[in-house]
């Protein structure tokens, strides 16, 4: 009657997907990519258990790549929709889902022009007609108002605060005898006061509950990430480096360039020149300032005192490719913001092939960084990395800002459950790298006496 099938972010932190069937209908909440390891990327191409031309509907929490990047393949695979997203997202995902698609054709050409796929012509897993089409299927619902999926179904999104219309999901479903069964998915729990955007809405309870644990075993750095950024820029200042943050082109850099207003406005750092070279960055932050209501009351009051709390002095938005190639000639100090977060893409990783060789260079990663992904391994002190099939010498400092990350740390998620009217029955950990996962059912099970469970890839567990 009722079943939850873990198709994704299981034993990972990537590839959000979880098939519910009900009443002899399939509903997929998220459809995330796998990120990382080769090992994980290749699951994008492996078929879905569930044929996509049977599905009733999908179900997005926010616009990320690990959860709704999936959707265009849904499409060409044969989904035809619904999708539901919040406002926001819907919003989002029409930058996002191009630029995918646009990475994805940009790697099949650059594998079939240095002959390193293993299939002749390399093909991407979805084109730019495939991400037109995905966005066709979508539908904006608000937060806070039940909308129904079918008879005896309905579904709620609540805000998460975790990026730009970043929701968690409650699918309430009639049974029989009358009686209302309640699955609460978290999607991506996001942080108790930090800039831009409104704090996380706190977990209600449900019957069942699918919580995240990107971060379940460990604690944010509690230091200011305003004087820890500073730090970091005087250092640059002081050598006359060029300071690289690859950056989420979504919630990242809009907290970035906020942070860099904010320190220059508070002289607590040089007005040096910032570049944000992210065409998709670009266009979310546009997005960003536009959604008014799903601001936090400070940044609402700097809009009403004509300020723009996303514009630092010295910001320069570059648009085209030339544009970016001229920052090759860049003379420090100066800050370059680009994507992606992670450098598994995206013009990041020229500035990086430019630049990481050079010990003035200043590497700054502001989130989390997937294992097997550049970041990770620069992070983990590896002296080359691989760019566009050529090994490449890192000379450059190599920093973290833990504290400017957009996931609640195990206590902040904590205390989004705890305050839970009513308990849940069974609590199922997923979306974090095992340790992680294990570790927080643990505490959740120590803490709040609930039962907890770390399902396995492709699991099914009968509700």
């Amino acid at each position: 009657m009722l079943t939850l099938t873990f198709l994704g972010a299981a034993g990972t932190v990537t590839g959000s997907r979880y098939l519910v069937e009900a009443y002899g209908r399939r509903i997929l909440v998220d459809a995330g990519l796998f990120q990382g390891p080769k090992e994980l990327r290749l699951r994008n191409w492996a078929p879905l258990p569930a044929d996509p031309a049977c599905l009733d509907a999908v179900i997005l929490t926010h616009a990320h790549v690990d959860h709704a990047g999936y959707l265009p393949r849904l499409v060409r695979d044969g989904f035809r929709g619904p999708t539901f997203a919040t406002a926001p997202t819907r919003r989002l995902l029409q930058v996002v889902l191009p630029d995918a698609a646009r990475l994805q054709e940009e790697e099949a050409h650059f594998a079939n022009k240095v002959g390193s796929s293993r299939h002749s012509p390399a093909l991407p897993l979805f084109d730019t007609k495939d991400a037109r089409a995905a966005l066709a299927t979508l539908e904006g619902r608000p937060f806070g108002e039940p909308f129904p999926l079918f008879p005896g179904c309905q579904v709620t999104y609540r805000r998460q605060g975790h990026i730009l219309g970043a929701a968690s999901v409650e699918l309430e479903v009639k049974v029989a005898g009358g009686k209302r069964v309640s699955i609460f998915f978290s999607g991506d729990v996001g942080r108790y006061d930090v800039p831009v955007l409104r704090p996380p809405e706190s977990y209600p309870g449900s019957t069942y509950l699918v919580v995240e644990s990107t971060y379940g075993d460990r604690l944010h750095d509690p230091a200011d990430p305003r004087e820890q950024l500073a730090e970091i820029v005087r250092e640059v200042q002081r050598d006359r480096g060029v300071l690289l943050i690859p950056a989420f082109a979504i919630d990242r850099t809009q907290e970035l360039l906020y942070f860099l207003r904010e320190l220059i406005a508070d002289g607590a750092i040089e007005p040096l020149p910032i570049f944000l070279d992210s065409p998709m960055a670009r266009e979310a932050t546009q997005i960003y300032r536009q959604c008014l209501s799903e601001h936090d009351l400070e940044t609402r009051q700097l809009t009403r005192d004509g300020i723009d709390p996303l514009s630092p002095p010295n910001l320069t938005v570059i648009g085209t490719t030339a544009e970016s190639k001229r920052l090759n000639a860049l003379q420090g100090p100066a800050i370059i913001i680009s994507a992606s977060g992670m450098a598994t893409g995206g013009r990041i990783l020229h500035h990086f092939r430019h630049r990481l060789g050079d010990p003035s260079t200043v590497v700054l990663f502001a989130g989390y960084q997937a294992a097997g992904t550049r970041g990770r391994r620069l992070l983990d002190g590896e002296r080359e990395i691989k760019i566009f099939g050529e090994m490449v010498p890192v000379a450059a400092r190599i920093r973290q800002l833990t504290s400017l990350s957009a996931h609640a740390d195990s206590d902040e998620l904590t205390i989004w459950l705890q305050d839970a009217e009513k308990a849940p029955e069974r609590v199922f950990v997923t979306h974090g790298e095992p340790p992680a996962a294990q570790a927080f059912a643990a505490r959740l099970g120590e803490r709040l006496g609930w039962a907890c469970q770390v399902p396995a890839l492709e699991e099914t567990v009968d509700l």
